[in-house]
């Protein structure tokens, strides 16, 4: 189990999955800034078979402009990242725990935004399966 996100597996097929995060982070305020089709991605670059794989950069506008208010350089580590993909016959659903990813920012104003949007992403995790 990873401990810098939340994960799990689901008896539903990928493609489902992407459409229920997808809707379960627009109910929270996130859009879908970048989606990465890592599969497409290997093939074109690489000519190399891979697992269906997506990553979806998920911004909730107001608590990025916050962070961005806040700490400038944080552009570095957003948006936030959930990624769907095949494992077998399962389908794996993993979002990233914002406040881990900001322990190596010293900075209480950035603190309190990651547990506030670990909270919304929370949700979303708990909203899909």
């Amino acid at each position: 189990m990873i401990q810098y996100g939340f994960s799990k597996d689901l008896e539903i097929p990928y493609e489902r999955v992407v459409e229920l995060v997808t809707e379960a982070l627009k109910k929270e305020g996130f859009g879908i800034l970048t989606e990465i089709n890592v599969k497409d991605k290997f093939k074109e670059k690489l000519n190399v078979d891979f697992k269906k794989y997506v990553i979806l950069g998920a911004c909730n506008p107001p608590s990025a402009h916050k962070a961005i208010t806040a700490e400038e350089n944080i552009g570095l580590m957003l948006p936030c990242n959930v990624i769907v993909y095949e494992n077998g016959t399962k389908t794996v659903l993993s979002i990233i725990k914002p406040t881990i990813a900001m322990q190596i920012i010293n900075n209480e104003v950035l603190s309190a935004i990651a547990e506030h949007i670990e909270l919304k992403l929370k949700n979303v995790f708990e909203a899909v399966g």
